[in-house]
């Protein structure tokens, strides 16, 4: 055993194991809790299930009792609008609710590549597109946000991302533009940059719409990820400056590890995750 994790891998094993034996106890719902400030919505970023069709991506959600649900276009595919709308149609009769789409990337500086895209989305009839734009596409981008009433989230990828290293630079960018402009904070990659996702959150703030989940063994090491609660990720701090900043949105898990059986670590994960919740008392 590692000496420098021995004692939280003890504390997590505890807390995830309280968490699922509380929910083995509670019949399997997807109802949506109650509006309340103190709410943390756990949800999938359906990246996590890249290697599985909609079928299986569905039974996961399942078995993870979530309802809320981030999709990738390799589970919902930018095929022609009625195609889109009925597909979405199936996710939704299935009980899921559907939070955001993406990550999608906008690179074109072109009217008629980014109008696809919205309009991709709104025949979802999804709320946020979670987004990998350039800084050049940003301009034309806001016309578009503006016209179809769809919020866009810009997605931070760490040091690699010669755009969005940090949501910090994504804040940075697009403070003064349009209100419905702003962040989705991916925590691991925030990590790596050496920013502390707490205090990004908190500067974020009204412009955070969207946050992925996940852990790091190693806090600069992107190869590092582990299930979360057993790496370094403040994950307590997180949700309490959620609930600090009045946060609305969805924390969405995306383990991008064991791609062909993914559902153990995400399964650890939503434990050690609603063992949090429970023990701060939020719902």
């Amino acid at each position: 055993m590692n000496p420098n994790l021995s004692r939280r891998s003890l504390l997590c094993g505890g807390t995830a194991l309280a968490a699922s034996a509380a929910f083995a106890n509670t019949s399997f719902s997807f109802a949506a809790p109650a509006s309340s400030t103190s709410a943390i919505r756990l949800g999938i970023a359906s990246y996590t299930f890249r290697k599985f069709d909609q079928a299986h991506l569905i039974e996961f959600m399942k078995e993870l009792k979530t309802p809320y649900l981030n999709l990738k276009d390799v589970h919902l595919p930018m095929t022609p609008a009625d195609q889109v709308a009925s597909r979405a149609a199936e996710y939704r009769a299935a009980g899921l609710t559907l939070t955001a789409a993406g990550t999608i990337t906008f690179n074109k500086d072109d009217d008629n590549d980014i109008k696809s895209k919205f309009d991709y989305v709104k025949a979802a009839g999804i709320p946020i597109i979670v987004a990998a734009p350039s800084r050049e596409v940003l301009p034309r981008i806001e016309k578009f946000v503006k016209q179809y009433d769809i919020k866009l989230a810009i997605h931070n990828h760490g040091p690699e991302d010669k755009h969005w290293p940090s949501p910090l630079d994504v804040l940075a960018a697009v403070k003064s533009m349009d209100s419905r402009i702003g962040c989705c904070i991916d925590v691991g990659h925030t990590m790596r940059t050496g920013t502390d996702p707490v205090a990004a959150i908190k500067q974020v703030g009204p412009r955070l719409f969207d946050l992925h989940m996940k852990d790091l063994a190693e806090s600069k090491v992107k190869e590092s990820q582990v299930a979360v609660g057993d790496g370094l990720m403040p994950v307590p701090a997180i949700f309490r400056a959620l609930i600090d900043i009045g946060y609305k949105g969805n924390v969405d898990l995306e383990y991008e590890i064991h791609d062909d059986d993914p559902m153990p670590g995400v399964t650890k994960s939503f434990a050690y995750m609603r063992g949090v919740i429970a023990g701060m008392g939020l719902h």
